[in-house]
């Protein structure tokens, strides 16, 4: 479950900051300051000092999901070493990872989105919709990912050198 999760968390932040941020450009970390509700400085993607800044916090984004990533993979690989024999399917873990990328859309939308209001997916007309919408994908991925996991089954190679025996979880 764990490394599902951690890994969900990296990879929904990287479709996030890859699609979001750098292709469709909707919006950068910062691109909400002037509307925020902290008090951080403005940083305009119209300017150059602007998207310098808000590059530099989208890759400093990028490096969290990036590290959410490698610690997912660290977990599954030491899962995998000590798994005594339990070898899950692939279901179990695309099930989990679906879980951590709603998590991620949760946490980041509640937090980024509404209570610092440092950026909204896209932000002027229909904001609120876009930002609810996020975190409606995010409600959709951790109930999808859950039902996939939920019928996953395990190889149990102790039970018999011979023949593995197959379980449902």
């Amino acid at each position: 479950m764990t490394p599902g999760i951690v890994l969900g968390v990296g990879v929904g932040g990287f479709v996030d900051g890859i699609l979001l941020h750098q292709l469709l450009q909707w919006h950068h970390m910062l691109t909400s300051t002037n509307t925020d509700n902290v008090g951080i400085r403005y940083y305009p993607e119209t300017t150059v000092h602007g998207l310098e800044m808000n590059t530099v916090w989208d890759g400093l984004f990028h490096t969290f999901t990036w590290v959410m990533v490698l610690v997912g993979i660290a977990l599954l690989y030491s899962r995998v070493q000590h798994s005594r024999g339990r070898v899950w399917v692939a279901r179990a873990l695309w099930g989990w990872i679906l879980v951590g990328w709603g998590v991620f859309n949760l946490v980041e939308g509640i937090i980024d989105h509404h209570v610092l209001g440092i950026h909204h997916v896209r932000s002027g007309d229909n904001q609120m919709a876009w930002d609810l919408a996020f975190l409606a994908l995010g409600v959709l991925l951790v109930i999808a990912g859950w039902l996939i996991q939920r019928g996953a089954s395990y190889t149990d190679a102790t039970k018999s050198p011979n023949r593995p025996t197959t379980t449902r979880s």
